[in-house]
């Protein structure tokens, strides 16, 4: 278990380096690149309520796409740390003009408004960070476990939202180490390609 646990960390380490290493020049070809997969896949395309995240650490940059789904009229919502339940996330909506505030990890998130929250029922795609992802669809996040525990229900939705990896090409690799508790992907967007679960 030790040595399983230190390989997740050491490819953990190696890859949000690589993602780090990207330059500002290539971090914004990305984004346009992003914007572009969604516009030209009919599944992504079509919905209307998405949640996203806001980027941190060298994650492929979110703000153009986020921009792009206003322009079309989508509702867009980003997760907020649960304020009740410990390592838990919500989902709120966010607009141009929604009050932010720095969560604990000094992520950005829209400051709590409960008439704002949106079921993970009523949502139809969330867009997930990551640090490593497979061809299988398997994910690995920073290791807090937030999103694999909300979206451990969300096979019960009806029907169970898309769940998007959104990650750098280079943040692929040949098998990310899995916990029975993980959550799969239903695709990976990269600015290059889209994956889908095999």
């Amino acid at each position: 278990m030790q040595d399983h646990t230190a390989f997740r960390n050491q490819l953990r380490q190696l890859v949000r380096q690589r993602r780090q290493n990207l330059s500002p020049e290539q971090q914004q070809l990305a984004a346009e690149a992003l914007v572009q997969q969604f516009t030209v896949q009919p599944q992504l395309a079509a919905l209307q309520h998405i949640a996203l995240y806001l980027s941190n650490d060298g994650e492929l940059d979110t703000a153009p796409l986020i921009q792009f789904l206003w322009q079309q009229g989508k509702s867009v919502y980003l997760p907020i740390l649960h304020p009740y339940k410990a390592g838990f996330l919500v989902f709120q909506q966010y607009r141009i003009d929604t009050p932010m505030t720095f969560n604990k990890f000094g992520i950005a998130e829209p400051e709590l408004d409960p008439t704002q929250l949106k079921a993970m029922s009523e949502i139809e795609l969330i867009g997930l960070p990551l640090v490593a992802f497979d061809q299988q669809g398997n994910r690995m996040g920073m290791g807090g476990g937030f999103y694999d525990r909300t979206l451990a229900n969300a096979v019960f939705c009806q029907p169970p939202p898309l769940l998007v990896g959104i990650a750098h090409q280079c943040q692929q690799v040949d098998q990310v180490p899995t916990e029975p508790w993980d959550v799969p992907l239903n695709f990976v967007v990269t600015p290059t390609k889209v994956f889908t679960r095999a």
